[in-house]
């Protein structure tokens, strides 16, 4: 079982990592987690990397971008409540800009190999994410920070990304980049060409690059960027091990079903591998039912005698048959003891009984109603025994890991009571585990 508020009430959690495949709900999670730790007491920024902005609406603000703003209304005593969303190339510009003169930035920023690096090169987005937690943590100014990972089906790719870019970026591929420059133009771009292919790490943007002008362009970045390439990597390095240091907090955001749980499942398995502070599984939408003593057999089996002997009796107009103690109760059908209306008598049946008038109306509506209902619970659960199945594949798999589960909303959250609701359901926890056991 997850304990959410000890975890977030702990002075010594600095950075919560919600991360899993994408359409799970980390945003709202992450969200949610923020509110619920800032309305605790705790100075929290979330930083969301999701573009839809909807971290933006569930909390009341117009719009996101690459600077904390406070959330209005959350919060509690010292607590309060910042959010930001990454903006990728911004971030990008600010790592040149802190670390070169203003002449030397200004030839970065306006070269174009920089400008497609900074918008397209394969896990710039990632890495700009982790160069971001590393500025926040830096700063000492939030007692949390809560990072929604970038949505991605291979997993933990922002893992990943600073590895990638920072070889990128080390002097060792920069020197193979400027050596064309000595053998001649034409050999020089073959050189370039059997580069690229051999160690797969351009994208289409740079594509879009290859030409005449691209090793002047190349030339004049790495003659600009020369003192600061060193810096990618080292940061990359500290915030890789920050990651893994005591105070952060991996939480893996799953749905129950098969695909969300296999993707939790090696996300489970690489934080492992690359020592990473795992704290458990969020399952969300999760469904639920107060009537589980019903099974869909059961009830199905009794969707399909209302059908057989309400119904179709009453078209028989069969007055014995609609007295067996066999058919469908009475209290189905409360329709059939209302008053007449309007004058309309009553005729008797033979064994004494009130019948409806036969006004026009269908006489089975009720049962045709309950009916329904039934068929919808059977297949309510049908959706409960395959989650349950999915689950307990995962828990069987990793016993080790503690799960939240938060049960399936009926509309979406789009506000902070919203969020509100789902940080109380984590919470919960302990009183649902003890109910259910």
């Amino acid at each position: 079982m997850l304990e959410i508020d000890p975890l977030l009430d702990d002075p010594g959690t600095r950075i919560v990592v919600c991360c899993g495949a994408g359409g799970v709900g980390k945003t709202t999670t992450a969200a949610a987690l923020g509110l619920r730790a800032a309305e605790r007491g705790r100075r929290v920024v979330v930083l969301t990397i999701d573009p839809a902005r909807r971290l933006a609406q569930s909390m009341g603000l117009t719009e996101l971008d690459n600077t904390p703003r406070r959330v209005p209304g959350a919060g509690h005593g010292a607590g309060e409540l910042h959010a930001m969303m990454l903006d990728m190339k911004r971030t990008f510009d600010e790592i040149v800009e802190a670390h070169a003169d203003p002449e030397r930035a200004r030839a970065i920023l306006e070269n174009p190999f920089y400008q497609s690096l900074s918008a397209g090169f394969a896990g710039t987005q990632e890495y700009m994410a982790m160069e971001k937690l590393g500025q926040l943590r830096a700063r000492d100014e939030w007692d949390l920070i809560i990072v929604d990972t970038p949505p991605s089906r291979s997993a933990l790719d922002f893992l990943d990304a600073p590895k990638r870019l920072g070889s990128f970026l080390d002097g060792r591929l920069i020197r193979m980049l400027t050596a064309p420059a000595k053998v001649g133009a034409r050999t020089g771009m073959r050189f370039v060409n059997m580069g690229m292919a051999g160690l797969s790490l351009f994208t289409g943007a740079l594509d879009k690059l290859l030409g005449a002008g691209l090793l002047r362009d190349v030339q004049t970045f790495v003659a600009a960027m020369d003192t600061t390439f060193g810096g990618f990597r080292t940061r990359a390095d500290a915030t890789y091990r920050l990651l893994q240091a005591p105070g952060t907090a991996f939480l893996v955001v799953a749905a129950p079903e098969r695909d969300a749980l296999r993707e939790a499942a090696y996300f489970v398995e690489r934080l492992g591998a690359d020592r990473m502070p795992l704290a458990g599984l969020v399952l969300n939408r999760v469904h639920g039912s107060d009537a589980v003593a019903l099974s869909a057999e059961r009830a199905l089996a009794a969707a399909e005698n209302l059908v057989e002997n309400g119904m179709a009796d009453r078209r028989t107009g069969k007055g014995e048959e609609e007295n067996d103690p066999t058919g469908p109760s009475p209290t189905l059908a409360p329709a059939e003891s209302e008053a007449p209306q309007d004058g309309d008598t009553t005729p008797e049946s033979a064994s004494g009984t009130s019948r409806a008038p036969d006004d026009g109306h269908d006489d089975g509506h009720v049962e045709r109603l309950a009916a329904g209902l039934l068929r919808l619970h059977a297949e309510r659960m049908r959706v409960l025994a395959r989650e349950r199945r999915t689950r307990d594949r995962f828990a069987t798999l990793h016993p080790e890991v503690p799960v939240a589960e938060i049960g399936a909303l009926a509309g979406d959250v789009h506000d902070l009571a919203g969020l509100r609701a789902i940080g109380e359901l984590l919470a919960a926890q302990r009183e649902s585990a003890t109910s259910r056991g």
